[in-house]
């Protein structure tokens, strides 16, 4: 789950399409259409789109919808502390069906302010989303300046890479996470002690 111009945008709208014939509901559509439009470049009809369905499936609604739909809906976002706030939702509701509660349970989990995960059996998809999710949080770090959470989400987002498969996405992941590793090495705060700051997100708009 990585983007576009920014980290899921390197999640191609397959993925999305494989996330609709899974679920078989109108919710996973109408995000993939909405997804459409923010790909177009249509950003504020995409985030009026998203903000709908938003409210209607709400904070208790499917832990796969509202990953799905938050991680996107960063995307759409012009402020990135807006950015920031939309991918930790998209942590927060993935962890939900996660197998721990903290930053120390694993690559599956965020930090605390990410949410309450609840213990239990994680969805498949989610397995699949937690290096992209990582990474979008990393990217978000690095655009507020803050290079050392960058790596602390970085390093989830390498650790979680067992789940994803051989193949385009897998692989447009892997890069992804290769290239801000190069980049947070290369700067000047990348040894111990607070790192310096680290401008826009790196990523170019991949289809992997």
């Amino acid at each position: 789950m990585i983007r576009p111009e920014q980290v899921w945008q390197s999640k191609p709208e397959a993925a999305v399409t494989e996330q609709q014939e899974a679920s078989e509901d109108a919710v996973m559509t109408r995000i993939g259409q909405a997804v459409i439009l923010l790909h177009a470049g249509d950003r504020e009809e995409a985030r009026n789109r998203l903000g709908e369905i938003w409210s209607e499936i709400g904070e208790e609604g499917d832990s796969l919808h509202r990953c799905t739909l938050a991680h996107y809906m960063a995307d759409a976002q012009d402020d990135p502390a807006d950015e920031l706030a939309w991918d930790l939702r998209a942590l927060t509701a993935a962890a939900t069906d996660g197998p721990g509660d903290g930053p120390d349970d694993g690559p599956g989990t965020g930090p605390p302010q990410a949410g309450r995960p609840v213990r239990g059996e994680a969805h498949p998809a989610m397995r699949v989303f937690y290096p992209s999710l990582h990474l979008s949080l990393a990217a978000d770090y690095v655009k507020l300046q803050r290079p050392e959470a960058a790596r602390i989400h970085l390093a989830r987002a390498r650790a979680a890479t067992g789940a994803l498969s051989d193949d385009g996405y897998g692989n447009g992941v892997r890069a992804a996470i290769a290239r801000l590793e190069r980049r947070l090495a290369a700067e000047p705060g990348a040894g111990p002690g607070p790192g310096s700051g680290l401008g826009p997100r790196p990523f170019p708009e991949q289809s992997p």
